[in-house]
């Protein structure tokens, strides 16, 4: 398998959305401990750029940025490619039963959603043409951690194997939703990966092909390759595509205390409780039956039933207080990791302005979305 070079403090390079547009020397932000450029206090912006043992000065960055900005789209049909990746919501989650496999079976209701923060989860990528043997994935964010078991870099090497190609590429991740929030931003990043690999490759694979690869690397990731609203069961990753039963326009509210909660977590501390699966525990509604009411009358408090905080005290003891001082100001409202998703309203309760204890709590509008055929989530 391909090594992966995993650059934290680096400089970052952020694109703009139109591929075809000049690069600007501004975007590029030094970070670390040490940073080299902070040191010049040239007139000219000088820059040293060392390749090899030779050392170039470079007194135009911008231009040079540019000018191998398109050496590289001469090489290349398509060299840079800037992506939006979409949250997940569980609008409901059963748990129907414990697998021999140690999975457990669910039936969900998931729909894909945007967080209305500038530039939400958007995902740069680079054909890389000088490098031709490793991926480089860069961030800006604190707390992510960048190892070779990452998501993305796992859907790249994952797509070389199936396919055979031989691209590699610098992906730069610009996070703005929370990591830990539950709300599925890992499996949306590892999809996107997919979707952008197979773009740079000439589209080698169907969609169809794409989602049946990611469930290989995680149950969450052939989702995204539904048209943002499906009926998922099995481990999740079998996606059965249906009509969006809300409307896109549904005010939401996202809310997520500082606490994370990953749901790989939630499933180890349920099998480290019980060798049993709690079944007992767990919700007894028919999923079926909570489709036809969704579709019937909308989303209501009744049918956003999340049965990982029925099943497991301590998933709800990670932020019980800020948790139910929130749901209990919130008319309808789904639980998805730590995050509260607030249904019918784009404000969350005043008292996370007011109170001095939530100002570390994220809050970001967000609503419902779809994606066209052949096309890629849109960021509205």
């Amino acid at each position: 398998m391909a090594s992966s070079h995993l650059l934290c403090n680096t400089f970052h390079f952020h694109p703009s959305c139109n591929l075809s547009s000049k690069s600007n020397v501004s975007s590029f932000k030094p970070s670390g401990p040490f940073s080299f450029c902070q040191q010049l206090q040239s007139p000219k912006n000088l820059v040293i750029k060392a390749t090899g043992k030779q050392v170039e000065l470079v007194y135009d960055p911008d231009g040079r940025i540019n000018k191998l900005a398109d050496e590289v789209d001469k090489q290349a049909p398509l060299s840079r490619l800037t992506l939006f990746s979409p949250c997940k919501v569980n609008v409901f989650l059963r748990i129907t039963c414990k697998r021999k496999d140690g999975y457990h079976d669910l039936a969900s209701l998931f729909h894909a959603s945007l967080s209305k923060l500038k530039q939400s989860l958007p995902l740069a990528f680079f054909l890389e043409l000088w490098t031709p043997v490793i991926d480089r994935l860069s961030t800006d964010v604190s707390g992510v951690l960048l190892t070779e078991d990452y998501l993305i870099i796992k859907a790249l090497n994952h797509y070389r194997k199936k396919t055979g190609t031989d691209n590699f590429f610098w992906v730069h991740l610009d996070k703005k939703v929370p990591a830990g929030a539950g709300l599925g931003g890992g499996s949306s990043n590892a999809a996107t990966a997919l979707w952008a690999a197979n773009q740079f490759s000439g589209c080698l694979a169907t969609e169809k092909e794409l989602q049946e690869w990611s469930s290989e690397i995680g149950s969450d990731i052939p989702f995204c390759f539904s048209h943002g609203t499906a009926c998922c069961t099995g481990r999740g990753e079998i996606v059965q595509d249906i009509p969006s039963l809300v409307p896109l326009d549904k005010k939401m509210v996202l809310i997520k205390p500082p606490q994370e909660c990953s749901t790989a977590e939630v499933y180890k501390r349920i099998l480290s409780i019980s060798q049993c699966f709690q079944l007992d525990k767990t919700s007894q509604a028919d999923p079926l039956t909570l489709l036809e009411k969704i579709s019937r009358n909308g989303i209501s408090q009744d049918v956003c039933i999340n049965d990982l905080g029925m099943l497991l005290d301590c998933y709800w003891n990670l932020h019980i207080e800020s948790t139910f001082s929130i749901v209990k100001c919130i008319r309808c409202y789904i639980l998805c990791g730590s995050t509260i998703v607030g249904i019918g309203s784009p404000d969350p309760p005043q008292f996370i302005y007011d109170e001095d204890e939530y100002q570390d709590v994220f809050v970001s509008e967000a609503n419902f979305i779809n994606r066209e055929a052949d096309q890629w989530y849109q960021q509205l």
